[in-house]
């Protein structure tokens, strides 16, 4: 007889505490030398420490490792634990240092956490499914290999919601994770994980994927920088998704950082370690650096969409977007109004093709270990209807069809100049971080998925309850509206963070980037 589902997700938490409870030795000396780690501020600033013989790349890991353990005993945001492998490949990259006199490349030491779905060998990749548990990967993805070519080490894997597809982090095997500054609160989703664990300083960067938020959701509740880069500019195979084959709203690869100058150089250092050569799907475009430099200096013209026409964003939001583009206004730059009115017809047919299976793909993985559907979960696969092919052809006929109305609005956009939109600025969320299961809109962020759109979330300030007060007088869109609007609670909402997209075309990275490096000066 089958185990039962609680029994096989209490053996995997099992496992996973047995290792978060081995005892490492103490860094050689101590509190300096761990000090000395976390006072670089980016990757660079890691590996130059690492490239003056200042720090070895194994004190480097076993801090990473402590820091790793208090994030997970304050949130729960670790699923598979490889501290072991993590330290033998430091031992292996200090011998590397001292017998070439060099270092084995641009992540060399760098700590890196992966989303549980990213394949290593020998480990699970469960989508916060317990049907999925102890089916060890035969091969590692395509990025870890590239990252390790790279130098970086992995040494964890981090939690995600049950199928993925949601903006907070909870699932039956390994529970739900909270956020950094209060337990009460989500930290997004579903690379929820993946911005706790960076938030304590646990990885130097965090690897997730976004479908319709997943990198810049949590990015945004976090702090953090999140990149959701177009489709396949970042290899995707060795990934485990929910509705896999489902091809027409592609899901993105990309990184998770404290800091811009990390995300950029993860970024560009895995673009340019040609992985089209093990994955057919990845363009073979190397990292655009004249592209990159241009938008780091050249006056913007930037369409402006503060509101998505459907969920007018909390006060915080509003103030922190609004002083942003004063900002760049005052530096020059010209700020275009941008028309919301196609948004609502791109996410209803983005909609439609998560339900085109009639939810048999999540509700087969669910239903494999007996394990209860998490309410957003069953809420998804009961309004499933599966279409035809017939059918499906037609829905991707009018994907396209938006698609091409959206790129020439963008084409036809006018500014004052005459110059073309360089890129958006759009809110993140219509919130900050948001008490557990109070999640119900992401269409600031689904949009450009939809579209396969480069987006970039960034930290642009923080909510004020001295600042940021609520209109007593606001006649709410609708139902959702509603909802929205009655969760913003100045008091519990002060302090956490905004973030801001900045939004490209299709494969705009580097051009995103650089505009990032702009508005990061401003800010």
């Amino acid at each position: 007889m089958p185990q039962s589902w609680r029994k096989l997700a209490a053996e995997k938490r099992a496992i996973r505490d047995q290792k978060l409870a081995k005892a490492y030795k103490a860094l050689a000396d101590d509190d300096a030398l761990e000090d000395l780690i976390f006072s670089a501020r980016d990757v660079q600033g890691l590996v130059k420490l690492l490239g003056n013989h200042q720090v070895s790349a194994e004190n480097v890991i076993l801090a990473h490792i402590n820091k790793a353990k208090i994030a997970q005993e304050q949130t729960n945001c670790l699923t598979e634990i490889c501290f072991d492998d993590a330290l033998e490949q430091a031992r292996e990259l200090d011998k590397f240092q001292k017998e070439h006199g060099r270092l084995k490349g641009p992540l060399h030491g760098v700590p890196i956490s992966l989303k549980d779905q990213f394949d290593l060998q020998g480990l699970d990749s469960t989508l916060g499914y317990v049907g999925r548990s102890f089916e060890p990967a035969k091969s590692d993805c395509v990025l870890a290999e590239v990252l390790q070519r790279l130098g970086a080490i992995i040494i964890c894997k981090t939690n995600l919601p049950q199928s993925i597809l949601w903006c907070e982090t909870d699932n039956n095997l390994w529970g739900l994770t909270t956020h950094p500054s209060d337990p009460d609160f989500t930290p997004g989703g579903s690379s929820g994980g993946e911005a706790t664990l960076l938030h304590f300083k646990g990885s130097f960067i965090g690897w997730g994927t976004d479908i319709g938020g997943s990198i810049r959701i949590p990015s945004h509740m976090n702090g953090l920088w999140g990149l959701k880069p177009s489709s396949d500019r970042f290899s995707y195979r060795g990934v485990a998704v929910s509705q896999d084959g489902q091809c027409q709203i592609p899901s993105s690869v990309g990184p998770i950082a404290r800091t811009l100058p990390s995300l950029t150089l993860a970024t560009k250092a895995v673009i340019d370690a040609e992985s089209w050569k093990l994955d057919p799907r990845v363009p073979p475009i190397y990292w655009k650096q004249d592209v990159y430099e241009a938008f780091s200096e050249r006056t913007l013209v930037v369409g402006i969409m503060g509101d998505d026409g459907r969920v007018k964003p909390h006060p915080p939001v509003d103030r922190v977007f609004k002083d942003l583009c004063e900002k760049l206004k005052a530096a020059g730059h010209e700020l275009v109004p941008w028309d919301p009115s196609m948004n609502a017809r791109c996410i209803e047919l983005m909609d439609e093709h998560y339900l085109v299976d009639g939810g048999e793909d999540i509700r087969s993985d669910v239903v494999s270990s007996g394990e209860p559907f998490l309410p957003h979960v069953e809420a998804l696969v009961n309004r499933a209807k599966p279409v035809s092919v017939y059918d499906y052809w037609q829905l991707n006929k009018r994907k396209i069809a938006a698609q091409q109305a959206y790129h020439e609005m963008w084409n036809n956009a006018q500014s004052a100049s005459n110059r073309p939109v360089d890129v958006l600025l759009v809110p993140t969320m219509p919130h900050t971080a948001m008490p557990h299961r109070t999640c119900r809109w992401t269409g600031y962020t689904k949009l450009f998925n939809f579209l396969d759109y480069t987006a970039l979330s960034f930290p642009a300030g923080t909510a004020s309850k001295a600042l940021d007060i609520k209109a007593p007088d606001y006649e709410p869109r609708d139902e959702l509206d509603k909802w929205n609007w009655d969760q913003y609670d100045a008091e519990k909402m002060d302090g956490f963070a905004v973030g801001i997209q900045i939004v490209g075309r299709r494969l705009d990275e580097e051009k995103v980037l650089g505009v990032a490096q702009q508005i990061q000066s401003l800010l």
